[in-house]
């Protein structure tokens, strides 16, 4: 394996642990930014990489994006020149560009102008391009001038694209072919193809109306428009839905979902303190993926709803293959009563001279939590202005008095340095055995997925823990049922409409039940009529139920039958 330095993760001063040294040769996904598996190219793994500039761009907030496609070995860290692209982009599976570019130097940049007037039923027809043919590669854009870097986006030379290209909110497709590299003559054999990821926000905007007031929430939306929002007072949840394609082939190609709700403090469910659970199509989703930012502003909660590829992958393992026609993601935001945090803070140093860099840590967590408990550590990362240091690159471990390593984190990915803290705010979880004074070592890698070094450094900070206060997690008996997911209800409507097959129903019902979601009242199987056919008049309650027409006791009753007949199986 080569070494590069930037990534020769050794700590050599006490009170730092030390991490081996690892090499980032697989694919990412990071703030405004996707890089693609590596693909074998002679005695090179290459691949593309995709980033933005701005990296978190909102929808009317900028009239012009750079989007820079680099093409390098992954061994060497090094591009390959005399480049021919072929970029495509797609979002919602609807092309908005494509066209042939070429590049001297492996750094591809192209300005893009967002234009809205399209009136073509195909949106690609209202893109224009700008730049000159190159000489050397007939098709291909170029223009002559100044190279790029990030430093001179706005003078140097770039071809340009002007189209419907982010003038929605939404997860966006740039998908790259590789026709030709080293030299604009040598076509390949085979074309080297990419799919990356970028995400666009939009804000959307929606009223909670109380007895009181009425208050203001945002939805900032970064993969597709959200509908049906909707505030539950029974438990003070927000809910809202929007478009998801749940098929595992394009689960796998999703690095990241991510939607964001802001909420002003001043309502009291939403008030600074507060800590909340999140739920995607009924599953509670880990405590990574739902973040509660309270420093970005002063008057406004920001929770983060961070659903990640593995994340996405467990949620569709959980329902099941009912759930790959499921053509929606349903999300629900449920407040919890406020804490008392506890916390500690320092400062990072680099590693060459050990001194102080821009950036503040603070690890806090709840104060009820002991020995005995698996604690859930805040981790967040600050500038030197105090504002969040976003996709920050960091590696933690989690040491007892004795010096002894509890546990480190790494990342998920064994070859891939760090975990990423898209928002400047993770959360870890680690098991405390006994009372006593611990140590947390952070080592921060660099920003982005070029490992930007500017806030890069170690540090540790000291913390005591005490007896737990006994927080328990409540028996399925105790949990408040969750709301029943919008997609039971259209999957009951599909089935007695005959657009689905009664197993893909009863797979629904069963999560229900499994999930303490749909309550069933002791029934007995009995030995049945001798059919197994499920009667119309189930079917015409399941339509019923969907539609809002007959409540969730007049549905049961109907499954409670099916049950008694021997008809349906359900296992609490």
């Amino acid at each position: 394996m080569v070494l590069h330095n930037k990534f020769a993760l050794f700590i050599t001063i006490i009170g730092i642990f030390t991490i081996p040294a690892l090499v980032p040769d697989v694919f990412g996904h990071g703030l405004g930014g996707d890089q693609a598996p590596a693909i074998s190219f002679g005695d090179m793994a290459v691949t593309v990489s995709t980033q933005l500039t701005p990296s978190d761009i909102t929808v009317g907030e900028v009239d012009t994006a750079n989007m820079q496609v680099r093409f390098f070995d992954t061994v060497t860290d090094t591009n390959l020149d005399k480049v021919t692209y072929r970029i495509e982009v797609w979002q919602s599976g609807e092309l908005l560009a494509r066209n042939l570019f070429y590049d001297l130097d492996g750094r591809l940049d192209v300005k893009i102008t967002p234009k809205t007037d399209c009136n073509e039923e195909n949106l690609h027809q209202c893109s224009v391009y700008y730049g000159s043919e190159h000489v050397s590669a007939p098709g291909a854009l170029f223009v002559y001038g100044t190279d790029c870097n990030d430093e001179n986006l706005d003078v140097c030379a770039r071809p340009e694209i002007t189209g419907p290209i982010f003038i929605e909110g939404g997860l966006y497709q740039i998908r790259v072919d590789i026709e030709a590299a080293t030299s604009p003559k040598s076509i390949l054999a085979n074309l080297l193809s990419y799919d990356t990821f970028v995400s666009i926000a939009q804000d959307q905007n929606f009223m909670i109306q109380t007895a009181n007031a009425d208050i203001p929430v945002v939805v900032k939306t970064y993969y597709d428009q959200v509908d049906n929002f909707n505030f539950d007072q029974s438990d003070n949840s927000i809910s809202f839905d929007m478009p998801f394609d749940w098929t595992p082939e394009y689960v796998d190609l999703v690095q990241v979902v991510h939607e964001e709700v802001r909420v002003p403090k001043t309502f009291a469910p939403y008030a600074e303190g507060k800590q909340f659970k999140g739920y995607v199509n009924g599953i509670e989703v880990d405590q990574r993926a739902l973040l509660n930012d309270p420093y970005s502003y002063d008057d406004t909660n920001v929770v983060h709803f961070l659903i990640t590829n593995q994340e996405l992958q467990r949620i569709n393992e959980t329902l099941g293959e009912a759930n790959y026609e499921n053509p929606k993601m349903d999300l629900k935001l449920v407040p919890l009563d406020e804490i008392e945090k506890q916390s500690t803070e320092f400062y990072l140093v680099d590693t060459t001279n050990y001194e102080p860099v821009p950036t503040t840590v603070n690890i806090s967590w709840d104060g009820s939590y002991g020995a005995g408990d698996e604690i859930p550590f805040e981790i967040t990362f600050f500038d030197e202005n105090r504002e969040l240091i976003r996709d920050m690159r960091y590696v933690v471990s989690f040491i007892d008095e004795n010096d002894e390593v509890l546990e480190t984190f790494l990342g998920d990915d064994p070859q891939m340095p760090g975990i990423v803290a898209t928002e400047g705010i993770d959360i870890k979880k680690i098991y405390v055995p006994s009372q006593g004074v611990y140590r947390i070592d952070i080592r921060a890698l660099g920003t982005g997925l070029a490992y930007d070094e500017t806030y890069a450094g170690i540090g540790s900070g000291i913390i005591e823990l005490g007896p737990s206060t006994g927080k328990t997690v409540p028996t399925p008996e105790e949990q408040t049922p969750a709301a029943i997911p919008a997609w039971i209800k259209n999957n009951a409507e599909w089935w007695a409409a005959g657009q689905i097959d009664d197993g893909s129903f009863v797979q629904g019902i069963q999560y229900l039940v499994k999930e303490n979601i749909l309550q069933i009242p002791p029934t007995s199987a009995g030995e049945g009529t001798g059919s197994n056919e499920i009667p119309a008049w189930i079917k015409n309650n399941a339509g019923w139920w969907a539609e809002g027409a007959i409540d969730d006791d007049a549905f049961i009753q109907g499954i409670q039958f099916l049950i008694k007949e021997g008809i349906m199986k359900v296992q609490s």
